[in-house]
């Protein structure tokens, strides 16, 4: 499956609610997250929880939307907007892009930048 396709079926899959299920399938075991300039996170079980914990605090989802997707040589990057409520944080309404680095048909690494 080529990387297009594949980002295709992760964002569809985030997009009917299945964020988990698509982090299950496209993410590599050794995966490295990072939210801006944060601390990366290592490893897909250490992801995985983190992702658990977000989802678990959304409080009220008012939706999702990709509004870009651009490629090059074994990356992806896809421009999200956000609006939910989050239990710690609040009322969020945002855009994000996320850059995907592809290794063996997996993310082997993803960075998230957005503003606060």
């Amino acid at each position: 499956m080529s990387i297009q396709e594949s980002v295709a079926q992760l964002n569809q899959l985030v997009l009917d609610g299945k964020a988990l299920e698509a982090f299950d399938r496209f993410y590599a075991d050794d995966v490295v997250m990072q939210e801006n300039d944060g601390p990366e996170t290592v490893g897909k079980a250490a992801n995985r929880q983190r992702e658990e914990e977000f989802f678990s605090k959304i409080t009220d989802f008012r939706g999702a939307a990709v509004e870009g997707v651009a490629f090059g040589d074994n990356t992806s990057m896809v421009q999200w907007s956000m609006d939910y409520t989050h239990a710690d944080w609040g009322v969020r309404k945002y855009n994000q892009v996320a850059v995907q680095e592809w290794k063996d048909d997996k993310i082997v690494r993803e960075r998230f930048f957005y503003g606060s």
